[in-house]
């Protein structure tokens, strides 16, 4: 008598989780590699910084096309080849190093991030509905934590330094798009998604979820770059190395991830998000008190604030993209709700450019009152729609 063969949907989240962590990992791990390109490359900090304004001119158009994509052609295709190109975009830097090299090589990462992360969350949210939705932000997030993590032990150990990093994040991003071939069914099944907290009539359409998830999005990214960007740029008069902002980003991305497996344990309902913008405005509102030169302590503090309302609005966001959307659009509105999570990346630039006319504490009082006007909003509708 023979055994029933494996259910070939039981390894299919898993697999997808795996890919999502392995390109948070294959993009965000260059952060280490900066200082050792700069030192033992010559690389300048112009073509450095153009390394990852280039990343974003891959990563957007991959985030709006490849949500889109899988909506007609499935996500599997979109996912895996995403992966894949992420990975061939790690290995290409292994003994690349130049200018050329790195831009090139950060562009096809960018795209291939950009595909994976935005089609691969709503492949989750198809497997298992809201939880697959937050799995998938939690473990992307996990994957940008611990890249610069594993690759600056990599930098500071392997014996060839600048290759190593590039060919283990390249390799192991290869190696899940391999595993997802093979344990993901070739025919997606359906998702019976159920009625959100919100929408009880259960109704859909792309406006709905876009006008729940983006007020959501805009303090996603925005919340981590003051962290790991502007303060560390605060402390740096006592405090330099990028020990700083790795530091920032251990307490920021590690909070967020934390705070997203304890909302979901505690099946917190949309009433996350609310409690995420505000304490966005938290954050914002210390940072202006921090002033130009903030202790250590109120720095850890910041970063641990800054990163809850991270995670939180993340987790929130992607569970009002899962609820409300269309399963016919759900992989374009994906798109949409990580483009508006990833403007947060522009602000550090931003800040410097205006701090010269308007200072350092009313830009942040500013974002404050912002953050606080989307936790109220947030508020005001879910009490309209539970007294409706």
């Amino acid at each position: 008598m023979t055994s029933a063969a494996p259910d070939p949907k039981r390894y299919a989240l898993p697999a997808i989780l795996t890919v999502l962590f392995t390109t948070g990992w294959g993009a965000n791990h260059f952060a280490s590699m900066i200082p050792v390109l700069k030192m033992d490359e010559g690389l300048s900090a112009t073509v450095l910084d153009g390394a990852f304004g280039i990343y974003a001119v891959g990563l957007l158009p991959g985030l709006f096309g490849g949500g889109s994509l899988s909506d007609r052609v499935g996500r599997r295709p979109v996912v895996l080849t995403g992966a894949a190109l992420a990975g061939v975009g790690n290995l290409a830097m292994i003994g690349w190093h130049d200018q050329t090299g790195v831009l090139i090589g950060r562009l096809v990462v960018g795209l291939g991030a950009g595909l994976t992360i935005s089609a691969g969350t709503a492949w989750a949210a198809d497997l298992r509905g809201r939880s697959g939705a937050t799995l998938a932000g939690a473990l992307l997030t996990t994957g940008f934590a611990m890249g610069p993590v594993i690759t600056g032990l990599l930098a500071e150990l392997a014996p060839a330094r600048l290759a190593v990093p590039f060919a283990v994040s390249g390799i192991v991003s290869l190696l899940a798009a391999a595993a997802g071939l093979l344990l993901t069914p070739a025919v997606e099944p359906a998702h019976a998604h159920p009625v959100s907290d919100i929408d009880e009539t259960g109704e859909r359409s792309v406006a709905l979820a876009l006008s729940w998830s983006v007020p959501m999005a805009l303090w996603v990214f925005s919340s981590i770059t003051v962290a790991v960007v502007v303060m560390a740029a605060r402390i740096a008069d006592r405090h330099s190395g990028a020990w700083v902002p790795g530091l920032a980003a251990a307490l920021g991305l590690g909070s967020g991830v934390i705070v997203q497996f304890v909302v979901r344990r505690l099946h917190t309902g949309p009433v996350a998000g609310v409690v995420g913008a505000a304490l966005a405005a938290v954050g914002f509102i210390l940072v202006a008190i921090a002033g130009e030169h903030p202790s250590m302590t109120f720095f850890a503090v910041v970063a641990i604030v800054l990163g809850l309302a991270y995670g939180l609005c993340l987790r929130d966001g992607l569970v009002d993209v899962e609820t409300m959307t269309p399963p016919a659009h759900r992989g374009g509105v994906t798109g949409i709700f990580y483009v508006a999570c990833y403007l947060g990346f522009g602000l550090p630039v931003l800040l410097t450019t205006i701090a010269p006319t308007v200072g350092l504490i009313a830009p942040m009082v500013v974002l404050a009152l912002a953050a606080a006007a989307s936790s109220a909003g947030r508020a005001v509708r879910l009490h309209r729609h539970r007294h409706a």
